[in-house]
C-alpha cells in the first residue's frame, strides 16, 4: 500500500514549512543578544544560575516527582471509575509493562547514547552552546522536541508501512493517564524526539531540557487522562476566551481524545489529525487539527479484539494470534474493512479547522 500522492505533497510542502519554525527561535535569540550588545559564544549560561519558583517546581517534578505524580493521577482516575470493565487481564499487562518498560529499559539506553555514542562521535562539541540562555534554551528545545515528535507520530498515520509500529497506542478502548505510554517498543526506541533533545543536552541545554521535559511530560499525561479537566473551560461562558486560546495552543482532552476515537461518525473523532503531543498549535499550522469541544464516547480501533500484550509491545518480533489483525503474522498493513481505517486514504489536510466558538 502506498502512501497518497496528494498526502504525499502536502508532507512535502508542511516539511519546508517545519524548517522555518526550527530555525526561527535560535535566530530570534541571536538577533536579540547582538542588538543587546553581548558577547555571543562567550557568556556564560544563566541556566545555573535558575532559582525561582518555576525552576524549584521543574526539579520537584522530573525524575522520582513526576512518577509520583503518575500514580497519584492513576489513583484519582480509578477512584472516579474512567476505566470501566476494558480493562483487564491483558489489557492491564499491556500498560504495566509499557509503563516500566521506559523506566527500566528505554532510559538507560537513551543515557548511554547521551554518555557514551555522543561523545565518541562529537567529544569537541559537548557543552559548546552552554552559553544559550536559560529561557531561549526552553523556546528551542520546545520547538525542537515537540515539533519533530509531532511528524514522527504524523508519518505513523500517514504511511501505511509505518502504521502497525504505532498501532499499540490506539488499540485501548479507553482512556487514562497510562496510555501515555502505551507504545510499541520499537516505536519507542527510534523516538526521533528523544535523540534530538538528547543531542541538545549534550550541547549544553541540559537545565533547559528539565524544564521543557517537565512540563511536556505533565501536558500529555493530562492529554491523555480520563479526567476532562478542560471541560469548564468550555461550560463557563466566562472562561471561553482562555478556552478558545488554550485548545488551539496545548494538547487537552477534548482534542486529543478526538485522535483516540474509534469513530469518526459523530463529528468528534478526528484520527485523521490532532497529531500534537505538547502543542496543539502545530496542528492548526498545519491544517490537522479539529477542533469540537466534545469527549467521544468510544475509542480504540473499531476491529480490535484483544492482541495479546506481547504481540502489541513486541511486533514484528512477536506476531498476534488474532486472524486478520494487522499485528497477525499474514495480516495487513492497515485493515479499512471496518468504519475505522487505521490510516486514511483521503487527504487529512483537506480538512477545515472547525470553529469551536461560544
Amino acid at each position: 500500500m502506498r502512501i497518497d500522492p496528494s498526502i504525499k505533497r502536502r508532507i512535502i510542502r508542511n516539511a519546508f514549512l517545519s524548517l522555518l519554525f526550527y530555525a526561527l527561535p535560535p535566530l530570534l535569540m541571536l538577533a536579540t543578544l547582538f542588538l543587546q550588545g553581548k558577547d555571543l559564544w562567550s557568556h556564560p549560561s544563566e541556566a545555573v544560575h535558575q532559582t525561582g519558583v518555576f525552576w524549584t517546581f521543574c526539579n520537584l517534578l522530573s525524575g522520582n516527582g513526576f512518577i509520583v505524580f503518575v500514580i497519584a493521577l492513576g489513583l484519582a482516575e480509578f477512584t472516579l471509575g474512567r476505566y470501566g470493565e476494558e480493562w483487564r487481564g491483558n489489557e492491564k499487562a499491556l500498560d504495566l509493562v509499557c509503563f516500566a518498560l521506559p523506566k527500566l529499559v528505554f532510559g538507560p539506553l537513551f543515557a548511554w547514547f547521551s554518555l557514551k555514542i555522543l561523545p565518541l562521535v562529537v567529544p569537541q562539541a559537548h557543552n559548546v552552546f552552554n552559553w544559550v540562555p536559560f529561557f531561549w534554551g526552553i523556546l528551542i528545545l520546545c520547538v525542537a522536541d515537540d515539533l519533530t515528535q509531532y511528524w514522527y507520530h504524523r508519518l505513523h498515520h500517514e504511511i501505511p508501512w509505518l502504521w502497525r509500529f504505532h498501532r499499540t497506542h490506539h488499540s485501548a478502548p479507553y482512556m487514562g493517564m497510562s496510555m501515555a505510554s502505551r507504545q510499541n517498543a520499537i516505536y519507542t526506541v527510534f523516538f526521533s524526539q528523544t535523540y534530538v533533545t538528547s543531542i541538545l543536552v549534550y550541547l549544553g541545554l541540559g537545565p533547559a531540557s528539565v524544564a521543557v521535559l517537565t512540563i511536556k511530560s505533565l501536558i500529555t499525561t493530562l492529554a491523555h487522562s480520563s479526567i476532562p479537566w478542560d471541560k469548564p473551560f468550555y461550560e463557563q461562558k466566562l472562561l471561553h476566551p482562555i478556552a478558545w486560546v488554550l485548545e488551539r495552543t496545548i494538547s487537552t482532552p477534548a482534542t486529543h481524545h478526538a485522535h483516540h476515537a474509534a469513530t469518526t461518525d459523530d463529528g468528534i473523532g478526528y484520527y485523521k489529525g490532532n497529531f500534537g503531543n505538547m502543542f496543539f498549535l502545530w496542528d492548526v499550522i498545519f491544517g490537522t487539527a479539529h477542533i469540537s469541544r466534545r469527549y467521544p464516547k468510544a475509542y480504540g480501533i473499531s476491529h480490535y479484539q484483544g492482541d495479546p500484550w506481547y504481540a502489541q509491545v513486541f511486533w514484528p518480533v512477536f506476531k498476534s494470534n488474532i486472524p486478520g489483525s494487522e499485528l497477525a503474522a499474514d495480516g495487513p498493513l492497515v485493515r479499512t474493512d471496518h468504519d475505522r481505517p487505521a490510516v486514511p486514504k483521503e487527504d487529512v489536510l483537506s480538512v477545515p479547522v472547525l470553529s469551536a466558538g461560544d
